[in-house]
């Protein structure tokens, strides 16, 4: 690993002198660009060998990086070499594609070396290491023969141990709750190679011999996770680093990761407001359902409580435990039909979407999310993984069931595939800039899914059902309320108590859910604040389109020039399509 980080950072440091070199001389300036930025991804893939593998570049699978100070030095000489090659580019020479590009790529560079030297989550949050899912890309991938695939994985296995050993340096003073976590999913992550590894070995035509040696590395590697999980349970740490990162660090944070036109305080503030016009909207709606659903009951004076009661009732109606899996792959085709019906974006048919039981590697933190294939795996399979209710006792399951009620289920999945993430990650996939589909902006990504939400009842999805609509808004309010709650937690030290009060009380969500998010902030910073961000970008820039073209705006044409420009941070693509004049 230390030859492998001083050559790798040998080379990016002559690339980027050649870069300077090359952009100093005369001649076509984006061509120079394009260039660069194919050395600049191949180098990537180099140094993030696990990421390329997600993206669906192979060639690195057989290596594993350990998370030693040599592999963080290699990735800071990889962050300011490139950072030196961008500056030689002047942003008024390139294309508008290009200007995005390497404003996308100065910020993953900038916001990578604030999170090694500033943020150093390498050291309080043990969850980040676990091996279990770039093993599970390696098993379950179709983009080669299973034999070829295993060899990589051979390979790749010999640094198991180590990886586990430098975890072990790296942590300092770790969150109880991150510790939890990474305690939780290590120890279900071994289902990888005592499960899945061992069905594919006996599905292979690799020789006894190489068997064998895979199945002994795979038993190290399960040691080493277990034992992993075992010495952080036994680890002492009386006065553990508290999970709330500061307004500091949550400011520059939301700034690295969000890429927005707005602050986190602005947008902070829009939250708070859209909540009151959110419960403003559901009173009208939950008053005009009273008699239908509480029949002769008085009315409570207070209007919170009063649409509480309403939406209780109507989420009544759910599915059961056993057929959660089945009533999502039920709904699939339905959106698919009504998209195409309302011709609202061109849906690819060649382009699969697997509903799929939640891996255990996964396990913790959402329940419900998409896999994707990466840019160079086009055609593998897009996963819905949806979690499981296995093991749940009864009234758990009926709290989460009645969250996830037959009109929030419908949402669920517009969200999470039909025209949510799934459509928007299959266009980002064929964007033309390899940049702006690896280097996706979660916010535009996540935004672009809750804009769906509504776009899809605006255009008489649920026919227009007071139901539906309140739900709908209900639904809103969950992502509104995200970014409300993460604020308040990581900026305001928002207790657990007024936490679950906003969500349960002011954002009407069943306690299970409320528990569940409550985890997820503990866990997790600023990221829930891209649904919000996003949708809020995203719909104003519609709304200021529509009103400046009048009868000559075209929804369809809308949506798929905006997924046209890829994964992109919204004030670029909003940039670019109001430059383009269309």
């Amino acid at each position: 690993m230390r030859i492998l980080s001083i050559c790798l950072a040998a080379s990016l440091l002559m690339a980027s002198c050649g870069d300077q070199k090359n952009s100093s001389m005369s001649g076509n300036t984006d061509e120079q660009f394009n260039s660069y930025k194919e050395r600049f991804v191949e180098e990537l893939w180099k140094a993030y060998p696990s990421w390329a593998s997600t993206n669906g570049y192979h060639k690195y699978d057989s290596v594993l990086i350990v998370p030693t100070p040599a592999s963080r030095e290699m990735d800071l000489a990889f962050c300011k070499a490139n950072l030196d090659s961008l500056a030689t580019f002047k942003l008024e020479d390139l294309s508008d594609n290009n200007k995005t590009d390497l404003q996308m790529m100065k910020s993953q560079l900038e916001g990578t070396i604030w999170s090694i030297n500033e943020f150093r989550s390498y050291e309080w949050n043990p969850s980040q290491y676990n091996v279990s899912e770039t093993f599970a890309e390696i098993i379950n991938g179709t983009y080669d023969s299973l034999d070829t695939r295993l060899h990589a994985l051979n390979l790749k296995l010999t640094n198991v141990p180590a990886y586990y050993e430098a975890a072990k340096a790296n942590i300092k003073n770790p969150t109880k709750e991150h510790t939890e976590l990474a305690i939780e999913q290590n120890t279900g992550g071994t289902s990888v190679f005592e499960v899945d590894l061992k069905d594919a070995l006996a599905k292979s035509t690799l020789t006894d011999g190489e068997k064998q040696q895979i199945t002994e590395r795979a038993a190290l590697a399960v040691a080493a996770m277990k034992g992993y999980a075992d010495w952080l349970k036994q680890l002492k740490n009386d006065a553990p680093r508290s999970f709330r990162i500061g307004k500091e660090l949550y400011s520059k944070k939301f700034e690295n990761d969000i890429q927005s036109g707005y602050t986190s305080d602005e947008i902070y503030s829009k939250a708070i407001a859209h909540k009151k016009e959110l419960h403003e909207k559901m009173f009208v709606l939950a008053d005009s359902l009273w008699d239908k659903y509480m029949g002769t009951a008085a009315k409570p004076t207070d209007s919170l409580l009063l649409i509480k009661n309403v939406i209780d009732k109507i989420s009544l109606k759910h599915t059961t435990p056993d057929s959660f899996q089945a009533s999502i792959d039920k709904q699939i085709p339905e959106l698919v039909k009504f998209v195409s019906d309302k011709n609202l974006i061109y849906l690819d048919p060649k382009k699969p979407l697997v509903v799929r039981k939640e891996p255990a590697y996964m396990a913790g933190v959402a329940g419900a999310s998409i896999t994707a294939p990466g840019p160079y795996d086009k055609n593998g399979n897009t996963y819905y993984n949806v979690g499981s209710l296995s093991g749940w006792d009864k009234d758990k399951a009926e709290s989460y069931l009645r969250e996830y009620n037959h009109y929030t289920l419908q949402i669920l999945n517009i969200h999470e595939a039909i025209p949510g993430h799934y459509t928007q990650l299959v266009y980002a996939n064929q964007s033309p800039s390899i940049i702006k589909a690896i280097l996706g902006n979660g916010t535009m990504i996540e935004g672009w899914a809750v804009y769906t939400e509504i776009m899809m009842l605006e255009n008489g999805y649920g026919n227009n059902e007071p139901e539906m609509w309140l739900m709908y808004y209900k639904w809103n309010l969950r992502s509104t309320c995200n970014t409300i709650l993460d604020y308040n937690v990581h900026v305001n030290n928002m207790s657990k108590e007024d936490a679950l009060h906003l969500l349960v009380n002011e954002a009407f969500q069943q306690q299970a859910e409320a528990e569940g998010k409550w985890r997820r902030v503990t866990l997790t910073q600023v990221q829930l604040c891209s649904y919000f961000t996003g949708y809020t970008e995203i719909y104003e820039f519609r709304e200021e389109l529509k009103k400046k073209q009048g009868d000559k705006f075209d929804l369809k044409k809308f949506h798929e020039q905006f997924l046209g420009y890829g994964s992109a941070p919204v004030k670029y693509i909003k940039e670019m399509m109001t430059k383009s004049g269309k």
